[in-house]
C-alpha cells in the first residue's frame, strides 16, 4: 500500500512499511525510511507506485484550468478527492487524478483558501478580483522596471525619473519602482547611482549637484527641482515698523567690509573730544522693525542664518529687508549702537548704550584699504586717504584691548584664503562644460584692519553680554572652558577670548542667535519685557523654552551650514586644480598620511607619503594629481618626492607656532572669533572667507 502524505508544506510518496495505529512507517522512493503521523495522510493507494505518483500528476495539474475549476466549485468548503471526482467524471478518481487536482488546488492560492489537510474553499468573487489585480499591477511594476533598467543602462533617461531626481540622487526610496530600476541598473553596469544619472545626462553641473544634495536636506521646498526653493514668499514692507521718530546720531559712521558684502552690521565712527575720543560702534538693528512672532521673525527663526558658499549665499533674511536695515553708505538707517568715552591713553572712562538712526558716509572695502593701510604703512608712514586718522586710531585702541585680553596680537604665517566665482565664464571641467570659473586669493591673516573690527566686535559682544547678564535678561552666550566652545543661555567665561561674558550680537542680519539677543537688548533699553526668558521665570515657561529651542535650533542649523561651506570650498579647490590643468602640486606634511596644498586650502589624505621619520610634520613634499571626480569631490593623488630636508620642515614649522591652539580654539564647525584675529566673525565676511583652519590640522574628512 501506498501514501500520499504532508510534511513541512510539501507532498511527499512513500511506501507503507508498518501501521502503528497513531503513525506509519513509510519508505521514500529514494530509500529512506520516514515516520508519518496519521493526520498527515492524505491518500492512500495501491497503484502506480510510489515514485511514479507525483511528476505524473503535477504534469496533469498543469493541464487544469484554474479559473475553470473555481467556476465549477460549490461555495461551501469541500476536499480535494470530492472536486477530483467532479472535475474528471469519476465517482472513484485515481491517485493520478486525485493527486493532480490537489496540486492545481494548493498551487493558486488565490483562488481557493486552505481550510485543513487536503479542503479548501473558494475565495469569494470580490476578494479573488482585489488578488488578480494585485497581481497583475505586480507584473506591469516588474515590467516597468526592466524597461525602465533597459534604458538607463543603454544611457537614456526614462521620463519617470524627471520629477524625481532629487530624491533619486539624496534620499532614494527603495519603496518606488525608479529607485528599483536604478539599483537593477547599477548592478548590470557596475556604476554608482550618480555617475549613471550623470550618463544619462541627468545631471548637467556638478555644482549645481553637490548644491543640491544640501537644499534637498534644509530647503525640502527645493524638491521640485536642484537649486529652486531658496527664495521667501512676498514680503509687506509696509509691516516693517517705522522708525523715523528715532534719533538721529551726529556722527557720520563708516564700514569696513569685503566688496562682496551686502549685508553690512557693522560701522564705527570716532568724535574728537576734550581730552578724549568717542568711539561709535553701530550695529544694524532689523530688531527694531519686527518682532518674534511676525512673519519675518518667523522666517528668521526657520533659517537660522545665512548661508554661504563660494560665488553664492542664501540669505536668512529677505534682500527687501537686507536692504531697508544695511548700513549702506548714504542712508540714515537704524542702529543699536555702542559708545565709547576714551581718554587720550585709550583707557575706557565710559560706555553707553543707544537706540538711534545713524547717517553711513562711506563703506570702506579691504581691496582698497589693505594696500594703503598694512603692517609696512603702518611702520613706515601712512599716506593721505580717506579715513586715515580714524582708521589709525581704531587700529591703536584695539591693540590695547587686544593686549587687555592677553593677546600679543601676532598672528604668524598663518593664512585666509578668498574665493571669488566668475559666474559669466565658463570653464571646460572634465569634459562637463559649465558656468563658473574660481579664482582662490591668498590672504595673511591677522592683518590690521581684521583685528581692528574684531577687537571692536568682541569689545561691543562682551559688554552687551555683560548688559544682559547683569539686568538679569536672559540671552545666548558663547562659552568657551577646557577648550570646548559652546552655546549657552547661561553667561560664562570664554576662556580664549579672554573675556568673562560672551554674546554674538553683532550679525543681526545673518544670524539668529544675533537678533535674538538684539531683540533682549533693545527690550532692556526700551524699558520693556523681554520677547524671550527671563531671571526668575520657571524654566518651562513659554519664553524659556522658545530660548531653549531655538539655541538648540540654532546651533545643529549653524553648524551644518559650516559643514557645507568646507565641502563646497573643498569643491570648488578641485575645480580650480582642474581649470588649471594642474598635474602636480607641492604640498605640506601635516601628520601622518596627511598633507596640505601649498597654493590652496585643501588637505588630502596620501597612504604613499613615506613614514614620519623620512617626511616628518612640516615637510614639504611633490604630489602628482591622476584623477578627479567633480561629482563625488574626490581626488586620487600619490606621492612623487621629498623637497625639504628634516631640518629645514623643522624651520619652515616654526613659522606657524601656534597654529595648533589656534585649531584647538576652533574646535567647535563655526570658527567664531575666537583668539584668531583675521578670521574673526564680521571682519572677514563669510561670502568670501574660508572655513578651513580644522582642515589645516588635519581634522577634515579623509581625502581620497
Amino acid at each position: 500500500m501506498n501514501i500520499l502524505f504532508e510534511e513541512d508544506g510539501t507532498f511527499r510518496a512513500g511506501t507503507m512499511l508498518a501501521d502503528n495505529n497513531t503513525s506509519l512507517q513509510v519508505e521514500l522512493p529514494g530509500g529512506k525510511r520516514s515516520k508519518v503521523k496519521l493526520a498527515n495522510i492524505l491518500l492512500r493507494f495501491s497503484a502506480p507506485a510510489a515514485g511514479e505518483l507525483l511528476y505524473p500528476a503535477q504534469a496533469l495539474a498543469n493541464e487544469i484550468d484554474v479559473d475553470f475549476l473555481w467556476e465549477v466549485c460549490g461555495e461551501e468548503e469541500f476536499g480535494f478527492e470530492e472536486l477530483a471526482a467532479e472535475y474528471h467524471g469519476e465517482k472513484k478518481p485515481s491517485a493520478l487524478q486525485a493527486t493532480s487536482v490537489l496540486l492545481r488546488l494548493h498551487s493558486a492560492p488565490m483562488y481557493f483558501h486552505r481550510k485543513g489537510r487536503g479542503r479548501y474553499r473558494k475565495a469569494p468573487q470580490e476578494i479573488l478580483h482585489a488578488a488578480l489585480a494585485g497581481l497583475e499591477k505586480k507584473r506591469l511594476a516588474l515590467e516597468a522596471v526592466e524597461r525602465m533598467a533597459d534604458a538607463l543602462v543603454g544611457g537614456t533617461l526614462p521620463a519617470e525619473f524627471t520629477p524625481l531626481l532629487s530624491q533619486l540622487l539624496y534620499a532614494p526610496d527603495r519603496n518606488k519602482l525608479e529607485t528599483k530600476a536604478l539599483e537593477s541598473a547599477c548592478a548590470r553596469s557596475g556604476k554608482s547611482p550618480v555617475r549613471l544619472l550623470a550618463d544619462c545626462g541627468a545631471i548637467t553641473s556638478t555644482h549645481e549637484y553637490q548644491l543640491g544634495r544640501f537644499l534637498f536636506e534644509y530647503f525640502p521646498e527645493s524638491r521640485g527641482g536642484t537649486s529652486g526653493g531658496t527664495g521667501f514668499a512676498d514680503i509687506d514692507l509696509n509691516a516693517l515698523a517705522d522708525l523715523e521718530h528715532l534719533p538721529v546720531a551726529e556722527a557720520k559712521a563708516f564700514s569696513i567690509d569685503d566688496a562682496a558684502t551686502t549685508e553690512i552690521d557693522d560701522a564705527f565712527s570716532v568724535t574728537r573730544l576734550d581730552g578724549g575720543w568717542r568711539i561709535g560702534i553701530h550695529i544694524a538693528a532689523p530688531g527694531l522693525g519686527f518682532t518674534p512672532a511676525s512673519a519675518l521673525g518667523q522666517i528668521a527663526r526657520t533659517r537660522l542664518s545665512t548661508v554661504y558658499m563660494p560665488g553664492r549665499k542664501i540669505t536668512m533674511l529677505p534682500e527687501q529687508v537686507i536692504d531697508r536695515y544695511t548700513l549702506l553708505a548714504g542712508r540714515c538707517v537704524p542702529a543699536l549702537s555702542l559708545y565709547l568715552e576714551l581718554a587720550d591713553d585709550f583707557r575706557v572712562l565710559s560706555h553707553q548704550s543707544v537706540i538711534e538712526r545713524v547717517s553711513i558716509a562711506a563703506n570702506l572695502r579691504h581691496h582698497d584699504l589693505e594696500p594703503v593701510f598694512n603692517d609696512e604703512t603702518l611702520s613706515t608712514g601712512l599716506s593721505e586717504f580717506p579715513y586715515k586718522m580714524e582708521l589709525k586710531l581704531l587700529w591703536e585702541f584695539a591693540q590695547v584691548l587686544q593686549a587687555g585680553r592677553g593677546e600679543t596680537g601676532q598672528s604668524g604665517n598663518r593664512k585666509d584664503y578668498n574665493f571669488e566665482v566668475d559666474w559669466q565664464s565658463r570653464s571646460d571641467v572634465a569634459g562637463i562644460n559649465e558656468a563658473g570659473v574660481v579664482q582662490i586669493v591668498e590672504r595673511q591673516r591677522g592683518s590690521p584692519l581684521d583685528t581692528l573690527v574684531a577687537e571692536l566686535m568682541i569689545f561691543a559682544n562682551a559688554t552687551w553680554g555683560a548688559a544682559l547678564r547683569d539686568a538679569g535678561v536672559s540671552g545666548l552666550y558663547r562659552v568657551q572652558s577646557a577648550g570646548k566652545v559652546r552655546m549657552s543661555t547661561v553667561a560664562a567665561a570664554h576662556e580664549g577670548l579672554g573675556v568673562d561674558c560672551y554674546a554674538w550680537t553683532s550679525s543681526p542680519l545673518r544670524r539668529y542667535c544675533d537678533l535674538m539677543n538684539q531683540w533682549q537688548l533693545i527690550a532692556l533699553l526700551s524699558e520693556q519685557p523681554p520677547p524671550f526668558g527671563q531671571k526668575g521665570a520657571p524654566k518651562t515657561s513659554e519664553t524659556n523654552v522658545m530660548l531653549l529651542a531655538a539655541m538648540r535650533d540654532f546651533d545643529l542649523t549653524y553648524a551644518a551650514y559650516a559643514e557645507f561651506q568646507r565641502g563646497m570650498e573643498r569643491y570648488w579647490c578641485l575645480r580650480w586644480l582642474l581649470q588649471s590643468s594642474r598635474t602636480s602640486v607641492t604640498a605640506r606634511v601635516l601628520k601622518e598620511e596627511l598633507v596640505r596644498v601649498d597654493e590652496i586650502p585643501l588637505v588630502l589624505r596620501m597612504p604613499s607619503l613615506p613614514g614620519t621619520t623620512i617626511a616628518p610634520r612640516g615637510a614639504r613634499v611633490q604630489i602628482s594629481i591622476d584623477g578627479i571626480d567633480l561629482l563625488e569631490a574626490q581626488i586620487r593623488a600619490r606621492f612623487v618626492e621629498l623637497l625639504t630636508t628634516q631640518a629645514e620642515a623643522v624651520d619652515d614649522l616654526a613659522d606657524e607656532e601656534g597654529e595648533d591652539e589656534i585649531a584647538d580654539q576652533m574646535s567647535d564647525a563655526t570658527a567664531d572669533v575666537d583668539q584668531i584675529g583675521a578670521a574673526q566673525e564680521n571682519e572677514l565676511p563669510a561670502e568670501t572667507r574660508s572655513i578651513t583652519a580644522l582642515e589645516a590640522e588635519g581634522d577634515a574628512p579623509a581625502a581620497e
